[in-house]
């Protein structure tokens, strides 16, 4: 009779037990629910811009435990900014990212105060306090897996620029490089423009960040993307003709400092009379911007005939006079007016500055001693909040326990009806006793057996998820690498060119690149050391740099210098990479190359006879000797890397030069695409059906 009854009493307390967690879980699920819609009811106040609302929403959602204190002091941080009071949004941004997470709503709006809060000390010119909310925001999403790509793409923008100013050049390359994927993940999975709108707006950041360090080289590949961005995002249905107009000028004053920066004087003029016009420049905001130009260009007049409207733009802003902005704006206005000769206007204008100093001291320190009363309030008004969610918790906590109460209750009775069946039960129970035991028996050794049988299934599912998630991840990086490479070829009157790249892994080493400027053409084919990851890595860094350097016009065995002392510097596993570096000049066929430990190419059937320089990347210091040929007009030229000449059948038997070279002989009078085509099915029959033992690149170029 004992025992039965302890049994019961275990058995309802279990029940007990399974109903407060119940309870307690569906009250998770509750609070996660109420937190949602009060961030929705918040966010509605935001849009119509009614802020006081948002504000008071927002307390008294954190009164009321609807939503957390971290994403409470992220919506005053938003009401701070709104108001152009960026020192108190920074302040409750801060707080923000300064509360603990506990849910995953909590990492959410972590990511938003975190992004908002780099971005404000960003401008400010603090790039490490900047560094130190950032980075570990972008761990924090890692390690949760929590976290979108448009969280990703502007902290990883923000961090490019503060490593770009703080001169870590290469750190700031990686991070401008992940945030572009994460743009691009953001708008192709974005049904409206906004994604498009996002990754302009990232990108002119990004493009500003070289051209405010004075690297006018580098700027100019953002530039080129922000323009592309711009363009797509022109084709939506829901883009603003407005929006495009606004930033096809920015991209333009953009373009034209950076090209005046590389003392290409008459591009940079196209460029701002392209900017002139667009429906921008005849906009306040516009001509301000356009000074950066004009200034750069020692266009004194022009930019002083601008700054008349100094004002009306410091309107539209909704800026006052304050004394960053007397520095920003003020005193280059003056200076343009000295510049240009205007005494009178320079004058005014210096005596405008007088004017407003006083006032703007006298505000900056009214504003400082406001922000201090709202700190103090705030901090008082977190007390009050503190004590009313105790009242809170504390009413709550009571009825918790009045309802526990009365459940305890229902159990005694409960227990002492159930008392009585018990007896009646207890002499079948005891025959049953035996039964069970024989049962339990048999049950054990079933369990054993199918313990041991999930143990090996487990096992089995856990290799197949590792095996898919890394061929997923190769078959990711292999579409990148294609990326890299360009798969459209140049249309331009008399000039055949096709390329063709396969590499032997998942993703390879091997590359080749091409840009027309002008009447030259640039190309480049080259074998990276090793296979798979490292050597594609390594290719992409040298495609990188090929595409820069060609921009600035530069010969190809300077070229070879160039890249051959960045990729040395830090290289600590040895990789190096052979290439071939043209130049050719598509009006007199006359052809500029270096040879960098490359194969041989082969033009008209034989192979050319070259200087032997090293390949790119061994030592540091080395000079590429640089080779011409007259005249290649109406010559076929074939590139290729060793993945072709060195293919081996299942016997080792190699493809071999005798092969190659009777082949060129018969297609020389075949097209690029068709001499291309040819080889790759020459060298698949070779194969005979044996995995590649090389990646394999050919490159043809006929010049009429």
């Amino acid at each position: 009779m004992h025992i039965t009854n302890a049994k019961s009493a275990v058995l309802l307390m279990a029940v007990l037990l399974a109903s407060m967690a119940l309870f307690s879980c569906h009250h998770a699920k509750h609070e996660e629910l109420r937190a949602s819609r009060a961030d929705s009811l918040i966010f509605a106040a935001g849009a119509v811009m009614n802020y006081p609302r948002l504000l008071e929403l927002a307390d008294s959602f954190e009164v009321t435990g609807d939503i957390s204190p971290l994403d409470a002091n992220r919506w005053r941080g938003v009401f701070y900014y709104r108001q152009n009071q960026y020192r108190m949004a920074e302040l409750c941004y801060r707080k923000a990212v300064d509360c603990d997470i506990n849910s995953d709503l909590d990492q959410l709006n972590y990511n938003k105060a975190a992004r908002r809060l780099s971005e404000l000390l960003l401008v400010k010119g603090d790039y490490e306090g900047s560094l130190q909310i950032a980075i570990p925001a972008v761990e924090k999403m890692d390690k949760t897996g929590i976290g979108s790509d448009i969280d990703y793409a502007i902290l990883l923008n923000n961090i490019g620029c503060c490593q770009l100013n703080l001169g870590r050049d290469k750190d700031a390359d990686e991070s401008f490089k992940t945030a572009r994927e994460h743009y691009a993940n953001r708008f192709k999975t974005d049904s409206t423009s906004r994604g498009f709108q996002e990754a302009v707006v990232g990108t002119v950041y990004t493009s500003m960040a070289y051209i405010n360090t004075r690297r006018y080289a580098e700027s100019i590949y953002w530039i080129d993307r922000t323009e592309m961005l711009l363009n797509l995002y022109r084709q939506r249905p829901d883009a603003r003709t407005a929006y495009f107009d606004e930033y096809q000028g920015r991209i333009g004053i953009m373009r034209a400092v950076a090209l005046q920066g590389l003392n290409k004087t008459r591009e940079a003029k196209e460029e701002y009379s392209k900017f002139l016009k667009t429906n921008y420049s005849q906009t306040s905001a516009g001509r301000i911007n356009a000074n950066d130009y004009l200034v750069a260009a020692q266009r004194y007049r022009e930019a002083a005939d601008n700054y008349r409207f100094l004002d009306k733009a410091l309107s539209d802003w909704g800026m006052e006079l304050s004394l960053d902005n007397i520095q920003l704006y003020m005193l280059p206005k003056y200076r343009a007016n000295v510049e240009a000769r205007r005494r009178d206007s320079a004058v005014v204008a210096a005596v405008r500055i007088l004017d407003v100093l006083d006032s703007a001291i006298s505000n900056q320190k009214t504003t400082a001693m406001a922000e201090l009363a709202t700190i103090y309030n705030t901090n008082q008004k977190e007390a009050q909040i503190a004590r009313q969610q105790a009242d809170l918790t504390r009413t709550r906590y009571i009825g918790t326990l009045s309802a526990l109460s009365l459940l305890v209750v229902f159990f005694v009775i409960y227990i002492f009806n159930r008392r009585k069946a018990s007896q009646r039960l207890a002499a079948a129970h005891s025959k049953l006793e035996e039964a069970h035991g024989k049962l339990e028996e048999a049950h054990g050794k079933l369990e054993e057996a199918h313990g041991e049988l999930q143990h090996a299934y487990d096992r089995l599912e856990a290799t197949t998820k590792a095996k898919e998630r890394i061929e997923s991840e190769l078959r990711i990086a292999r579409n990148i690498q294609r990326s890299i490479v360009p798969g459209v070829f140049p249309e331009y009157e008399g000039l055949d060119m096709y390329a063709y790249m396969m590499p032997a892994k998942e993703v390879g080493g091997d590359l080749y690149d091409f840009l027309i400027e002008g009447d030259r053409l640039y190309f480049c084919l080259g074998d990276v050391s090793g296979k798979s990851v490292p050597a594609a890595l390594f290719m992409a860094q040298a495609a990188r740099m090929f595409r820069v350097m060609a921009k600035q016009h530069m010969m190809p065995a300077d070229i070879a210098n160039r890249m051959n002392n960045e990729l040395t510097e830090g290289n600590e596993n040895g990789m190096f990479v052979t290439m071939f570096i043209a130049l050719v000049n598509l009006t007199t066929g006359k052809m500029n190359f270096c040879n960098c430990g490359h194969n041989p190419p082969v033009i008209d059937g034989r192979f050319i006879e070259m200087e032997p320089n090293a390949p790119v990347g061994l030592w540091e210091e080395l000079q590429y000797v640089g080779e011409e040929i007259a005249d290649i007009r109406g010559k076929q030229l074939f590139v290729y890397t060793d993945g072709l000449n060195e293919a081996e059948n299942p016997q080792q038997q190699q493809f071999g030069d005798d092969r190659l070279l009777h082949i060129l002989q018969e297609v020389r009078s075949s097209s690029a695409s068709q001499v291309i085509n040819r080889l790759t099915d020459a060298v698949e029959r070779h194969r005979d059906g044996a995995e590649p033992n090389d990646d394999l690149t050919m490159l043809c170029l006929l010049l009429k």
